[in-house]
């Protein structure tokens, strides 16, 4: 265990750890198995010990996370645009497709914020919003907040467990993790409540939706 701090330290001690950081940051916006959160988290737990620099750590976690999102949206918005223009006129597909689009173009500054703290959730609200064409500068716009709010989010959880085991960095970083965590679920939760409410709505647009695709299959 000994070792495997001491190997951490090292890494975090490393002036390579900011180009580490944006790399995987990168990678997170458009191939979602790389743990971006863990990266950035424990890069704020030893932050709190001096090194890395946690002003630097935020500041290439959001432009690494700006930059992946714009990538993912750029893949959308190339091969995700002629897919759903292959859809079927009234198939179900295109109906939820629909859905997205009129839920994007009113409230996807929102939706891409919340998104971002969601593991995977990220990628697709950025894919489907190249493939819907949301408006680039809107969402240049609206992912700069998303990836800056989640870039200081992510350190300071990561800086906040540091200080609170200066002594144990690993506890630190488990608590750091765990704070993650209980944000994630939390995130997924009021999610999951409000789409529930929301269809669950008798003249809401999802139903309507719904309900003018069945009736278009059924023909």
């Amino acid at each position: 265990m000994m070792d495997l701090l001491d190997l951490l330290h090292d890494t975090m001690s490393s002036p390579w750890v900011y180009l580490a950081i944006f790399a995987i940051a990168v990678l997170d916006g458009f191939f979602p198995v790389v743990p971006s959160e863990t990266a950035v988290i424990t890069a704020g737990v030893f932050a709190a010990s001096g090194a890395p620099y946690l002003p630097a750590v935020i500041l290439v976690a959001a432009t690494g996370a700006l930059v992946g999102d714009h990538i993912s949206y750029a893949i959308g918005r190339g091969g995700g645009t002629r897919l759903l223009d292959r859809l079927p006129p009234n198939s179900r597909r295109r109906a939820a497709i629909d859905r997205a689009r009129r839920g994007i173009a009113t409230r996807g500054g929102l939706i891409l914020t919340v998104a971002r703290y969601i593991p995977g959730g990220r990628t697709a609200v950025t894919l489907t919003m190249g493939a819907v064409r949301y408006p680039r500068r809107r969402f240049l716009a609206f992912d700069a907040l998303a990836a800056s709010s989640w870039g200081l989010y992510s350190a300071l959880v990561g800086y906040l467990g540091g200080l609170a085991f200066e002594q144990d960095p690993l506890r630190g970083l488990l608590l750091g993790l765990g704070l993650a965590l209980t944000v994630t679920v939390v995130v997924e939760v009021v999610r999951w409540l409000r789409n529930r409410r929301r269809f669950s709505e008798p003249g809401s647009d999802a139903v309507s939706a719904g309900a003018v695709s069945r009736s278009a299959d059924a023909r």
